[in-house]
């Protein structure tokens, strides 16, 4: 039966997972065919086919695709380029820009506080950040437009913050809100210290009631900040000793360090006139995170290291020897914690609820796709998306350098749940 099952495998196929090996088990992380845990080579094929034709059709500059299951790497390809002026090939050990799937890795810091009884999920935030304890909600706009302004109805708690429920809005955007930060200053690259950004985000009033609605939000740079204030030590450098250094994430790293240019893939967005340069490395709008961490969209990664952190929230807080969290706060991280007035949240991941700082599946087909009750994880607006599945202890990552496009997601997903067959 082993012999029939290698002879039907193409020669080529084999050579992969060879050199796949050579280049991974450097990292410590195991390799093995797709067929040995219950993954289908040809079908994991079809992935090669749609990427390529993207890449083809000048829809996309560069992927790397990441899929692994039981804890082993069973199909890692890199497509296309990571910059296409020069000429470099995309290659699986480039580094991108992770924007908000920075947002986790936040969450999973503060919460790392949470387990050692620094606060809890239920306490008021102006206990640690006085500066919220007047803070107004904006009931609209008077006939001169004059900001009408009322009392909250209940306080903002550290839940809220986790689950974009507090009533903070982002700078981004043509909308009132967005306005209203900009105007204060509510910005990264206006800042000087995560302390400042939420002083300054403490002067904007809320654009609803806390607990009455989900918005995607600035709540994850308030959670480094937390991070700061509960530890004592610079954010950046928290993460770094209690989670990307012991992961062995050694390729995660804030903002775009100019030693770290040749790894950088070229950011790209698609438009009329077809794959245009948005973000070079020396020339980055990343590098105010050099000097600035944002918990928000900061990091910049691998999809290897990144495997390393996902694996480690499959596993239940655990990595090797190397334990995170523990398996209870996993557990309510990748719970559904939205607020009864609160069905589900409206984003690019389709129909979910929201955990700690993670999007929440709740049911595969109102989500009108192939996919597990309970997979979690997160993305990014640069092109970085991530699938955690405890039913089918299975991880998989999808990293292009292609700005605010979201179509590619839903196909990736479904081209690795079709791969299963065990």
């Amino acid at each position: 039966m082993i012999q029939l099952r290698f002879r039907s495998i193409p020669i080529i196929t084999i050579l992969f997972f060879v050199m796949l090996a050579v280049n991974l088990n450097a990292q410590g992380l195991k390799v093995v065919s797709p067929e040995s845990v219950g993954l289908s080579s040809e079908r994991l094929s079809r992935i090669d086919k749609v990427m390529q034709e993207a890449i083809d059709q000048k829809k996309n500059a560069g992927i790397v695709v990441l899929v692994a299951r039981h804890g082993s790497i069973a199909y890692h390809k890199a497509f296309g380029f990571a910059d296409i002026e020069s000429g470099t090939k995309m290659e699986t050990d480039k580094i991108f820009r992770l924007a908000s799937m920075t947002k986790p890795v936040t969450s999973v810091a503060l919460l790392t506080l949470y387990e050692e009884g620094k606060f809890q999920l239920s306490d008021p935030l102006e206990k640690y950040i006085p500066a919220f304890k007047d803070v107004k909600v904006l009931a609209g706009f008077d006939n001169n437009g004059a900001m009408i302004l009322e009392a909250p109805k209940r306080k903002i708690t550290i839940h809220d913050v986790f689950r974009h429920t507090a009533g903070f809005g982002n700078a981004g955007g043509d909308s009132p809100v967005g306005k209203l930060y900009r105007e204060a200053g509510v910005e990264m690259n206006k800042v000087n210290s995560l302390k400042e950004f939420v002083e300054k985000l403490a002067t904007v009033p809320l654009f609803y009631h806390p607990g009455e609605r989900w918005l995607y939000s600035a709540s994850h740079e308030v959670q480094a900040y937390l991070v700061e204030y509960f530890s004592g030590m610079p954010f950046d450098k928290y993460l770094q000793t209690r989670i990307t250094r012991p992961l062995g994430m050694k390729d995660t790293v804030f903002g775009v360090p100019k030693e770290l240019f040749s790894r950088f893939t070229t950011s790209y967005r698609l438009g009329k006139e077809g794959l245009q340069v948005v973000d070079k490395p020396g020339n980055s709008s990343s590098n105010v995170f050099d000097r600035i961490p944002s918990g928000g969209g900061g990091l910049s990664s691998t999809s290897t290291d990144y495997f390393l952190f996902d694996q480690m929230l499959l596993n239940g807080g655990k990595l090797g020897n190397v334990r995170i969290l523990g398996k209870k706060t996993v557990e309510l991280m990748r719970s559904n914690n939205l607020p009864p007035a609160v069905k589900r949240i409206a984003s690019i991941y389709g129909d979910t609820a929201y955990g700690l700082g993670v999007y929440v599946l709740i049911d595969p087909a109102q989500d009108e796709n192939l996919g597990s009750s309970g997979n979690f994880g997160w993305g990014g607006a640069s092109g970085v998306y991530s699938i955690i599945d405890p039913k089918e202890d299975l991880v998989a990552l999808f990293f292009t350098q292609l700005m605010g496009d979201f179509t590619m997601p839903p196909r990736f997903q479904t081209l690795v749940y079709q791969s299963l067959i065990d």
